[in-house]
């Protein structure tokens, strides 16, 4: 008797491994305002996939991914695999009338100045008045004080010595009654520890604060008198970058950077140390794969083998998170630093929005925000695309939160998309994340080598 259960108990799996399955989307009556979407799932390959009749490609996985232009009005396929036979409708609502377009907002300048102090930690002071994109100067601490000149939309225009401006939200600041336009710097003194060079900038008050890439690493101290442009400008002549923060501490604004990290070429991780984050967690699932995967799972799975692999190689390896637990995006960056990591490495699975083709879509990319660490996701893409096979999607700059941090050199790494049948395939695939894990050591030690 016990035989016969266990004997209907496989029978019984082997028929419902390929059910037919729809992850997204997420419901069979769903709206959505674009020109088109895409249904993704899995079927069970020996049997033909049709969607409104249309055969549809299924990958040996199982998963595939059709995308499907969207009318006004209610869209309705039916996804038929064998007998298996499935409906979703999908409405895309009529456009509104098209009215005059919003005049953007102009800028209104003072006639005389304001001043305002930053109510918020680490408020970002823009190039432009846009709350998105490569347009970060700094991140200023709560309490530091402003001048202002003017005002567009939802920003307030900061003074940046005589020459220059900058932007910050309005809701950043508070207006305050009186202020001062220039602070005094007192000196600078250079301090040395076996990690770090610490430049130490005597001033008066906070003031606002531009770093600088590139050989010669520069800092602008802004609104400091007795300085042309009212700028306090120092070179620091440097060949690469290896992590820096700068802050102030009281009215002192100190500068760290990372001292040139001693490599051995014949172990070139040992004593290095990496901070290894997994993406989402918790009741953040992430993106859900076409064979029902999660995203969140997927990743803690490539983040503990290659934690495994560069611990093996002689790093020092934390994790954001070793298990099912949700984890702030400050608070991942906040652990990587308080470790000290010098290597700050998210793990990602890519996904797209409605419009977009996840068929014509794949492939490995990898996201930096600072410049220090490009070198450091170029030399990891190149290993992974050679090592696995994965199509080079390119190494991209973007603001994220996970890689807005300056004391690691910190990428995130989209590893495939978890929405492409092939990609999702090599994804949950454990040999896969094996070969990934070792191409990715690889690509840090490579760097670490030049």
């Amino acid at each position: 008797m016990k035989r016969f259960l266990m004997v209907c108990f496989v029978l019984m799996v082997a028929q419902s491994a390929f059910a037919l399955d729809i992850v997204y989307p997420k419901k069979n009556n769903v709206v959505i305002n674009a020109k088109s979407s895409f249904l993704i799932g899995s079927a069970d390959p020996k049997k033909e996939l049709t969607v409104n009749g249309v055969k549809v490609d299924v990958h040996p996985s199982g998963g595939f991914a059709y995308v499907v232009p969207l009318n006004v009005g209610k869209n309705t396929f039916t996804i038929i695999s064998g007998k298996e036979k499935l409906i979703y409708d999908i409405t895309k609502p009529a456009p509104a009338a098209s009215g005059k377009p919003a005049a953007p907002a102009a800028i209104s300048e003072y006639e005389n100045l304001k001043y305002a102090i930053v109510v918020n930690e680490n408020s970002p002071l823009r190039s432009t008045a846009v709350s998105s994109g490569i347009n970060r100067i700094a991140h200023l601490q709560k309490n530091m004080p402003l001048v202002l000149d003017g005002e567009k939309g939802s920003f307030y225009r900061v003074i940046l010595g005589s020459m220059k401006t900058g932007w910050i939200a309005k809701s950043d600041v508070k207006i305050s009654d009186s202020g001062e336009s220039l602070a005094e710097l007192k000196g600078y003194e250079t301090l040395d520890t076996p990690e770090f060079n610490i430049y130490v900038f005597h001033l008066n008050t906070m003031v606002p604060f531009e770093l600088a890439e590139g050989n010669p690493f520069v800092v602008k101290l802004f609104n400091v008198e007795n300085n042309p442009e009212n700028t306090y400008e120092l070179k620091i002549p440097v060949q690469k970058l290896y992590g820096y923060s700068g802050r102030f501490s009281g009215t002192d604004f100190i500068l760290k950077m990372r001292k040139v990290p001693p490599v051995d070429k014949t172990s070139p991780l040992r004593g290095i140390n990496i901070t290894i984050d997994a993406g989402h967690g918790g009741n953040e699932s992430g993106a859900i794969g076409c064979l029902g995967n999660l995203e969140k799972n997927t990743n803690l799975e490539f983040a503990r083998l290659l934690a495994q692999e560069l611990s093996h190689r002689g790093a020092n390896v934390s994790m954001t998170r070793n298990d099912d637990t949700a984890v702030g995006l400050s608070e991942r960056v906040d652990f990587a630093n308080e470790e000290d990591s010098m290597i700050l490495i998210s793990l990602h699975g890519n996904a797209l929005p409605d419009g977009a083709d996840p068929i014509a879509n794949n492939g490995t990319e990898i996201y930096y925000y600072y410049n220090q660490a490009k070198p450091l996701a170029d030399s990891i893409l190149q290993e992974i695309v050679s090592q696995t096979g994965m199509n080079d999607h390119k190494v991209r700059q973007s603001s994220l939160a996970l890689v807005r941090n300056t004391n690691a050199l910190s990428i995130l790494i989209e590893l495939g998309y978890v929405i492409n049948p092939s990609d999702n395939a090599k994804l949950v695939d454990k040999e896969f994340q094996k070969k990934t894990a070792e191409a990715i050591s690889d690509g840090i030690e490579n760097f670490l080598k030049q």
